[in-house]
């Protein structure tokens, strides 16, 4: 953890005071968390992750999937070459191997879709332009936007909630039901769980509704990429919600359990709490179905 935290940790060994707690919260916001200065599960495993570089560990498609910054790494390096990884997620999942064989078979090199020693070493020799916008996994999602649909006939949206916004998506599926789309109600206890879901339910778009300390909008981002798609979706909705009295929200690249371990676009609407809200519940769904409707057809609905 020191290597990505600059403050001086002046806590007695074994001892988490507000030193170490301010370390966590700095970590959380660096690394696009939700920041409490908690190290639960979610902060926990990305500081483990946050350990591996590329060229630590061989990396292959292992049962339960391997995670870390070094998969990411490698997901960005092969992504600048035109080898498609799927999004940069830092999970060495099918896609990812897939694209290590890809690149072994155009060097000559043994075909098993492992990043060993000799693999690593020809990425570096070779290079690339590891900004965002070069990645091939950016540039399909941005063809795949050119494509859609002009209405929501056929799409999949993913729908999920905290209890106490249980009317509020109650109005955003039945208006995205009534515009076409076939809204499925994911279950589950947690965002990982929800994410397993949709994935199996092969949606084509994720909305989670949260109670938060603020309201914003988080679409994916982490390491060297983040969701153009995502991206969008967002700033569409935060535009939407904002027209609404006592509501400001803002998009935000966030690296949620939801957000990366989803397979397609997914955004997290977190709602600050208030006497408003469930005043409001009409507004607010009209609000998200209207920025999803916009976002999907490329019109807008009154």
């Amino acid at each position: 953890m020191a290597r990505f935290v600059t403050s001086v940790l002046s806590d007695q060994p074994g001892t988490f005071g507000p030193p170490t707690r301010a370390a966590v919260e700095a970590f959380q916001r660096q690394r696009g968390l939700r920041i409490d200065g908690i190290v639960g599960r979610h902060t926990w495993a990305t500081l483990v992750e946050a350990g591996f570089g590329l060229g630590d560990r061989l990396l292959y498609r292992a049962d339960p999937l391997l995670r870390g910054d070094d998969v990411a790494d490698l997901q960005t390096r092969l992504c600048s070459l035109g080898f498609d990884t799927g999004r940069v997620d830092g999970i060495y999942g099918e896609a990812t191997a897939h694209a290590v064989a890809e690149f072994q078979r155009n060097l000559k090199l043994s075909v098993d879709g492992i990043a060993g020693s000799t693999t690593i070493d020809e990425l570096a020799r070779i290079g690339g332009n590891t900004s965002t916008s070069s990645l091939v996994t950016t540039v399909r999602e941005q063809a795949n936007r050119h494509h859609a649909s002009s209405t929501l006939e056929g799409t999949r949206i993913g729908l999920t909630c905290h209890d106490e916004l249980s009317n509020i998506a109650a109005g955003v599926g039945s208006r995205l039901g009534a515009a076409g789309a076939l809204v499925v109600s994911l279950g589950g206890s947690s965002e990982v769980e929800h994410a397993a879901e949709a994935n199996t339910a092969q949606v084509d778009l994720v909305i989670s509704l949260h109670l938060g300390a603020l309201t914003r909008i988080a679409h994916y981002r982490s390491h060297s990429y983040e969701s153009v798609a995502g991206q969008e979706l967002s700033a569409l909705l935060a535009t939407a919600l904002s027209t609404i009295p006592g509501i400001s929200a803002e998009p935000e690249g966030m690296y949620f359990a939801l957000l990366r371990e989803t397979k397609m676009v997914a955004v997290v609407i977190e709602l600050a709490a208030s006497d408003t809200l469930a005043e409001q519940a009409s507004d607010i769904a009209s609000a998200i179905t209207s920025a999803t409707v916009t976002w999907a057809t490329g019109t807008s609905i009154h």
